[in-house]
């Protein structure tokens, strides 16, 4: 923990196992993303779906990635070290590297760049994860200190969160407006909702990722009308297959399907402070009302497992595999609402599929699933464009998508610490916030396991979120497209297939 390098053969491919045969260089890959919205920007702070999360990491460098088998890797930072508290993280910086527009890439631009996720006015979804650093200071052209108000074991890991892109610093500001970055790919044009174009950074600091000339990103959000453009050959891939049809689609020639398990978790997200979610035996007797094997069958088609109302994966470190199950249980369920003092309880829904594929058809499931426990469950269709500006986050019900987190503190600080801006429960716990800031900085394994293990266990009872499945990252190209080993961190190769791919 206390020094860690990643240089020479490790940077050859620094995401993951080297290739059988060499990649080839050339052409214009188009792929056919089920993201997009028309309120995207080119703010790193404010990227919300896969069509972001894939143009962020083309088009910038961050300071580490996660490599396909989860562990760290160097991109802008090639060497880190740590002193024994954890509390003082200094990075080597690569050299020689130039942002599109030519300008050399300096530890300034670091610093700027993650102080734009700092500060009370921030409204970055990365704000909470960077709330630790007390300090960030060059020590040189090419070496950054941060100094953190507690340590953290897991700060590199940090870094490499898809909001913390090194962007140019411009006039002691971070440029993210022009679009300028030092990433595999250089941007060309972007129609937020509709497209963007990249074309290769021919200045790239190395030859061994961005095999392809031109990149060519459509948002195709609906289902149907992305899965026949890669049928006709109008991209060459695209994500979140239709899974009631993966089997006919992978028996037509010319399509390879990729199906990889991970960290991604669907939820249905309740506004823990507007009634009648305010009261904990409301959630509960909304947890015992889902059927979460039923949505595991129906939804996900087999390609993934049950969940049990938290986001931490069967394959991470401290997944607590001794919390008892939730079950689909209506006697429990109607419990929960007469100790709430209700007989029956009535809630309207959100959902589109633009939160995940078969949204809808899930939350209507629940809504059947639910009647036995005496809970009447409106389904609101809500309109695909627009749902993660108007509705996730607006609405005090909706259903939503998580891709996870590589480390369980990066998961839990997003998304359920106090007053995080993807805190999409609003839930608030005083124990819990407690436990987070205490195993952010222990170093003894055994500890921090049982102090995620009891986070794992408050969510369960007490938090805001049913989280009922864990869905497998199922996508397709053609059969003309070359890669390593998948990353599991992200959709489609970590969102970084449009570096780590190519055609054979």
């Amino acid at each position: 923990m206390q020094s860690t390098a990643a240089g020479g053969a490790a940077l050859t491919l620094p995401w993951g196992k080297r290739a059988n045969a060499a990649p080839k260089r050339g052409g214009t890959f188009r792929m056919g993303k089920a993201y997009g919205e028309t309120t995207d920007t080119l703010d790193p702070g404010t990227v919300t779906n896969g069509f972001t999360f894939s143009l962020m990491q083309g088009m910038h460098g961050y300071m580490t990635v996660v490599g396909t088998d989860g562990n760290l890797a160097a991109d802008l930072a090639t060497k880190w070290e740590a002193t024994a508290d954890a509390k003082t993280w200094t990075f080597e910086l690569r050299k020689g590297v130039e942002y599109h527009s030519g300008k050399p890439f300096t530890s300034q631009d670091v610093i700027v760049a993650i102080n734009h996720h700092r500060g009370e006015d921030s409204g970055s979804a990365a704000k909470t994860i960077v709330e630790a650093i007390k300090d960030i200071r060059a020590d040189g052209t090419h070496r950054v200190v941060f100094e953190l108000e507690a340590g953290n074991a897991d700060f590199p890991f940090i870094l490499s969160d898809v909001h913390l892109a090194i962007v140019p610093e411009k006039d002691g500001k971070p440029d993210w407006q022009s679009g300028d970055g030092c990433g595999s790919y250089i941007l060309e044009s972007f129609e937020p909702g509709i497209r963007a174009f990249l074309k290769r950074n021919p200045n790239l600091y190395t030859d061994d990722k961005a095999f392809f000339d031109e990149i060519e990103m459509l948002a195709l959000v609906d289902l149907n009308a992305r899965t026949t453009a890669l049928v006709s050959g109008e991209v060459d891939g695209i994500d979140r297959l239709d899974l009631k049809t993966v089997g006919l689609l992978e028996k037509r020639p010319g399509v390879d399907i990729h199906t990889v398990s991970g960290n991604q978790h669907y939820t249905f997200a309740m506004s823990t402070n507007k009634d009648p979610f305010t009261d904990n035996h409301v959630r509960l007797a909304l947890k015992y009302g889902v059927n979460r094997e039923e949505l595991v069958e129906k939804i996900l088609f087999g390609y993934g497992t049950v969940g049990n109302d938290h986001p931490i994966g069967r394959g991470q470190r401290f997944f607590n595999d001794e919390l008892a199950q939730t079950t689909y249980d209506p006697d429990k369920a109607r419990y929960h609402l007469k100790q709430a003092g209700m007989e029956s309880l009535s809630v309207d829904l959100s959902a589109a599929d633009a939160a995940f594929g078969g949204a809808v058809d899930a939350a209507v499931l629940f809504q059947n699933s639910a009647k036995d426990a005496g809970i009447d469950i409106n389904v609101v269709r809500e309109p695909n464009d627009g749902y993660w500006s108007d509705v996730w986050l607006k609405k005090p019900f909706t259903a939503v998508y998580w891709n996870g987190r590589p480390v369980e503190d990066q998961m839990f600080t997003t998304a359920y610490q106090t007053g995080a801006a993807w805190n999409d429960s609003f839930w608030s716990n005083e124990r819990f916030d407690e436990l987070l800031l205490r195993a952010r900085e222990e170093l003894d394994e055994t500890t921090r396991r049982e102090m995620y293990y009891e986070m794992q266990a408050i969510l369960n009872r007490e938090g805001g979120v049913i989280v009922p499945m864990f869905a497998s990252y199922v996508f397709a190209t053609t059969d003309n497209v070359g890669h390593n080993e998948f990353a599991s961190n992200y959709d489609a190769d970590g969102e970084r297939w449009m570096e780590r791919w190519w055609f054979t």
